[in-house]
């Protein structure tokens, strides 16, 4: 998986450990007398640090009794994550990459001694979502509050919850560092190769359980679930305090479609209307996406786009690989028109098209 420098994203049954120090300063009075020093220290340390702490130590805990409640741990038969409850009827989100292909689920609530039995409704793996649905609905069951991702900003403090390593109804803490992120998952080892745009990134250490859980802010609503853990490259292994989240309104709407409709009937994603394959230069350097099929009557057919045709370019954005054209894509609109770049028969040439909806 990548962000911009291409960091390489790996899939886990991603957890959220958020990690962020906070530290509250008391000022003081420059050199002066020992009356002087005494009175700062009356006035600023016992009775101003220890209120602000008190403070943000309950609003913690009233989001985590607000929503802890809110989240699932959900069990496959050889891999484990956590999910959010989307509804009183029993509806629960999570990632496309911890269900799997799997159809059934053990589903271990906070407030459940005893796992439930779950089904899958659908999963849309293009933007790594799913939606189970429990088989006898507990009571108290309580949804979930989703934000709107729009007014998701960088240094807000967001709390974790879920199952990393199957420890369930965990919580750590955080910061958003990022929004707007496009990364892409890997294909393999259970991963869905799903590029997904508008991302927040986080301080979160990302673990296996916690995907499919819940990112939440202060006042208790999700703002939204983590799925991806940066890798570096040259160590082999997670890069600690880069880790993603799909945006809350993203999966509010596959989530709802899902439940209306059983399968997302709008996925807001833009598409050409192809098959394609990286493509690399006479020095072995990846050089475009050369066209393997192409859809009768698509948007790249309808442009004049045609099999063997390899594309260089999307709008502004230089295409080498499949993933770079995922991600230009993804940060398209269906409807939208743009240029492509591409080479034929050795010459360059562009086309006006009018992306379609994958």
């Amino acid at each position: 998986m990548d962000a911009s420098r291409t960091p390489v994203l790996c899939r886990l049954l991603p957890a959220v450990l958020l990690v962020c120090c906070t530290a509250l300063t008391a000022a003081c009075e420059g050199p002066g007398t020992p009356g002087a020093v005494a009175r700062s220290t009356a006035a600023t340390g016992p009775a101003t640090v220890p209120m602000a702490a008190e403070d943000l130590q309950g609003a913690y805990q009233r989001v985590i009794k607000q929503v802890l409640p809110s989240v699932v741990q959900i069990e496959a038969s050889r891999d484990l994550g956590s999910g959010i409850v989307y509804d009183d009827r029993g509806h629960i989100v999570t990632n496309a990459h911890v269900v799997g292909d799997e159809k059934t689920f053990r589903v271990t609530t906070a407030g459940s001694e005893e796992p439930l039995t779950a089904s899958l409704v659908y999963s849309y793996p293009q933007q790594d979502l799913a939606v189970i649905k429990l088989d006898r609905v507990p009571d108290g069951l309580r949804a979930a509050v989703f934000a709107d991702s729009e007014k998701v900003e960088v240094g807000q403090i967001v709390l974790a919850m879920g199952s990393p390593l199957g420890l369930s109804s965990s919580v750590t803490q955080g910061i958003v560092s990022a929004t707007g992120r496009t990364v892409s998952e890997s294909g393999g080892n259970g991963g869905t190769g799903a590029t997904i745009a508008n991302m927040v990134q986080t301080s979160a250490a990302i673990n296996p359980g916690n995907s499919g859980g819940a990112l939440v802010n202060l006042e208790g609503q999700v703002i939204g679930i983590p799925t991806l853990a940066a890798a570096d490259p040259s160590l082999g292994n997670a890069a600690a305090g880069i880790g993603f989240a799909i945006p809350a309104s993203m999966a509010r709407t596959i989530a709802g479609q899902i439940v209306r409709e059983g399968r997302v009937v709008d996925s807001g994603r833009a598409a050409l209307g192809i098959t394609g394959r990286t493509v690399v230069d006479d020095r072995l350097q990846p050089a475009g996406v050369a066209i393997a099929s192409i859809r009768s009557g698509g948007p790249a057919a309808r442009a004049g786009l045609r099999t063997g045709d390899i594309i260089t370019g999307v709008g502004r954005q230089s295409i080498t690989t499949i993933t770079s054209l995922q991600e230009a894509l993804a940060s398209e609109q269906p409807g939208r028109r743009t240029t492509v770049t591409y080479q034929r028969d050795g010459a360059e040439h562009t086309a006006e098209v009018t992306l379609g909806e994958q």
